[in-house]
């Protein structure tokens, strides 16, 4: 059996991930250096592991929180940090439904 329907939605999931965390997440505001548009890659993949495997929301929200206010240092926007999350838990059904492409 091919693993190739897995690699495809995976593919689907990591791009989805890696446009949301540059153009909607972006907390140290790098989104218009074209230098930077990797900033946020290596939190890609943990990003689509709690999706895929329907981790709840808060779950999401703790990722990112640690990774703004632990690993970055910044003060963060609890507010805005749990809306995107909720964007964030939004992209399995878009996905699923052949939205994201």
């Amino acid at each position: 059996m091919s693993d190739r329907p897995r690699l495809d939605r995976f593919k689907k999931y990591h791009e989805a991930v890696r446009q949301a965390l540059l153009n909607d997440w972006d907390p140290i505001g790098i989104r218009q250096e074209p230098r930077a548009q990797d900033e946020y890659d290596s939190y890609v993949p943990m990003v689509c592991k709690l999706l895929m495997t329907k981790r709840p929301r808060h779950e999401v929200f703790d990722y990112l929180w640690r990774l703004e206010t632990e690993h970055m240092g910044l003060t963060g926007s609890r507010r805005e940090t749990e809306q995107f999350a909720e964007r964030l838990m939004r992209i399995p059904q878009m996905i699923e439904a052949g939205l994201a492409e």
